[in-house]
């Protein structure tokens, strides 16, 4: 199967969606770049670069899934900073907001003809 997906190689990733558990859209509508934004400052060694301070974390970063804004929260989190990987998990639980546990997937490669 060469075309499969090395499952030990894909990221464990979790959602936490602005949606309340009964439904509701979460308010501010720009919570999820607000919670990114705190979290930007963790990064894996050596990725800091010139302008790292304008940019998401790779761990923490605000996407739009099926229409509701969310963030996709990458498990390694809790190995660089604990304190933080508890900080998001708490904010999730303390606003009962959903969180989804899944990955993103890579998209597959063009065939080539």
């Amino acid at each position: 199967m060469a075309d499969s997906i090395d499952r030990k190689t894909l990221a464990r990733e979790f959602f936490i969606q602005g949606l309340t558990s009964d439904g509701r859209q979460f308010r501010p509508s720009d919570w999820a770049e607000r919670l990114c934004g705190v979290m930007s400052c963790f990064r894996p060694e050596g990725s800091g670069g010139r302008h790292a301070h304008l940019q998401y974390s790779p761990y923490v970063r605000p996407t739009v899934l099926g229409g509701v804004k969310s963030v996709v929260v990458n498990e390694a989190l809790r190995d660089v900073e604990p304190m933080a990987y508890h900080f998001v998990i708490n904010f999730a639980k303390d606003n009962d907001l959903q969180i989804v546990d899944a990955c993103l997937l890579p998209e597959p490669a063009e065939k080539k003809a």
